[in-house]
């Protein structure tokens, strides 16, 4: 046989067989996974509310800000809901959502369904909406920001490593996770956490319509339970999931039973949803070395 004789030359034929075979299947799954489900199919019907999910830590704005265009876009969409589970995130991402969010509202009816979490960067987006509705035990709120770093100066020590570290300029390492912080750098991010924090107030009282006195009264990075935020102003109206798309749907002139569709979810192949996942974020911003800026509520 074959196999016999050529035992070396067999093997490889065998593997170069099973590696092509793999090679065709991950891309399989690739291509599949970058493609959206069936968005076509949101079309066939009457009017109809969007529904947009928020969930997890705010990493990326680029899908979220991809399906309000779309629903913006579609005839067949008369008002949007954005279900936000999520405890905020990256300061730029937050802001792009917002800001996606205040072109949408020009142009279609679009509300906020709060679900277990909605705090901080879930908080700064839903700020643009046309309305909030949150459950009574929502936790919400959390307006500030938050920055930092892990040093592990006093690690290196104890292990004998020497960091080695040339700039050009004072200030070029700001935030270096391998020497401690001096009085002046502490002033500067302190000033840059400042600046951001006026950034979400500001908008708070832009996508609120309130006066910014009451907004900074209210702005000191406290939690707030749904029922709480009502009597405060930052939400409108206690209810679920539901009772969002019904006001949504009514705003928008719907008559009738009011039809609701999810915007489609890229399927994300496994290694990628590992890697992306909002646990895997959070673990990472624990032991992060790098500096961060977010709008975040860590419990």
């Amino acid at each position: 046989m074959f196999s016999r004789r050529h035992p070396y030359l067999f093997f490889i034929l065998v593997f170069s067989f099973i590696f092509a075979v793999a090679i065709i299947g991950v891309s399989f799954l690739f291509v599949l996974g970058t493609k959206d489900s069936g968005y076509d199919d949101l079309k066939i019907g009457g009017e109809k509310v969007g529904i947009i999910e928020i969930k997890g830590v705010i990493a990326d704005s680029k899908n979220i800000i991809h399906n309000l265009k779309r629903f913006r876009e579609d005839d067949s969409i008369k008002a949007i809901v954005l279900r936000i589970d999520s405890p905020g995130g990256g300061v730029g991402p937050s802001q792009e959502i917002f800001r996606e969010v205040r072109k949408t509202v020009g142009l279609k009816k679009v509300i906020a369904s709060m679900g277990a979490v909605a705090a901080s960067g879930g908080y700064y987006i839903a700020a643009g909406t046309d309305g909030i509705v949150a459950n009574p035990g929502t936790v919400t709120g959390s307006i500030g920001v938050i920055m930092g770093f892990t040093n592990f100066e006093e690690l290196f020590r104890k292990i004998g490593l020497v960091p080695v570290v040339v700039k050009s300029v004072e200030y070029k390492d700001i935030g270096s996770p391998v020497r401690g912080m001096t009085e002046d750098e502490r002033k500067i991010l302190q000033n840059l956490s400042t600046n951001i924090h006026r950034q979400f107030v500001m908008a708070i009282s832009e996508g609120r319509k309130m006066k910014l006195s009451k907004v900074e009264s209210i702005a000191d990075g406290r939690i707030f339970s749904g029922e709480q935020a009502r009597d405060l102003g930052l939400v409108d109206r206690l209810g679920n999931l539901e009772d969002a798309i019904e006001w949504a749907g009514r705003m928008a002139g719907i008559k009738g039973k009011i039809s609701s569709v999810y915007a489609p979810e890229k399927r994300t192949p496994l290694l990628k949803y590992l890697l992306e996942s909002s646990i895997k974020e959070i673990a990472d911003r624990s032991v992060n070395t790098d500096l961060y800026a977010d709008y975040l509520y860590r419990p």
